[in-house]
């Protein structure tokens, strides 16, 4: 049986201070064939947010049809006042009209001007959110705020440093990196 897992909080909570900021926002693009809120993530969700280590900015449930049209799709699970709170940002980013998926408007959005994700760097390395949704699945796209990294952003500011660069390493990557530096 697996040990009990600790909290990963720094102390009771983070700062008074450190509540005021934004820490840094990540986009995720997850693909689904049944989507389940609120048995599997939303409950996840919560309990990262009661922790302090993420925060849900914002989600929403899409997918794209065979001719490359995105359609948001209304998660049946979600309550009423989620619903209504949630997928505004998201649908700027993915390219959706606000009222895409809304009940008075059954067609679907086309892909319009998707904002591109671009790299920490500026350079060429972009890449448009809505060009990774599969066609024919359910894709959650979720904007989650790290507050974890608040309290470590803050530190190093304060001791004269600075990020020169950001990236996430996807772990098959590391896996692939890991074997190619150990020989084999």
């Amino acid at each position: 049986m697996p040990k009990k897992m600790r909290a990963l909080r720094r102390g009771t909570a983070l700062t008074r201070s450190e509540r005021k900021q934004l820490g840094p926002v990540q986009i995720l693009v997850l693909a689904f064939d049944e989507l389940r809120f609120n048995n599997d993530i939303l409950p996840e969700l919560r309990h990262l947010g009661d922790l302090e280590i993420v925060r849900l900015v914002d989600m929403a449930v899409v997918t794209k049809t065979e001719g490359g049209e995105l359609v948001r799709v209304k998660a049946s699970d979600l309550e009423q006042g989620e619903q209504a709170q949630l997928g505004d940002i998201v649908g700027a980013l993915v390219g959706l009209d606000a009222s895409a998926g809304d009940e008075e408007s059954s067609e679907a959005a086309p892909a319009g001007r998707p904002v591109e994700a671009r790299g920490y760097l500026g350079d060429d390395r972009t890449w448009a959110v809505a060009d990774v949704i599969p066609a024919g699945k359910l894709s959650l796209v979720v904007l989650l705020e790290h507050r974890w990294a608040i309290p470590l952003r803050d530190t190093v500011r304060a001791a004269g440093g600075e990020t020169i660069a950001d990236a996430w390493i996807h772990p098959d990557d590391l896996v692939q990196i890991t074997a190619v530096a150990s020989g084999t």
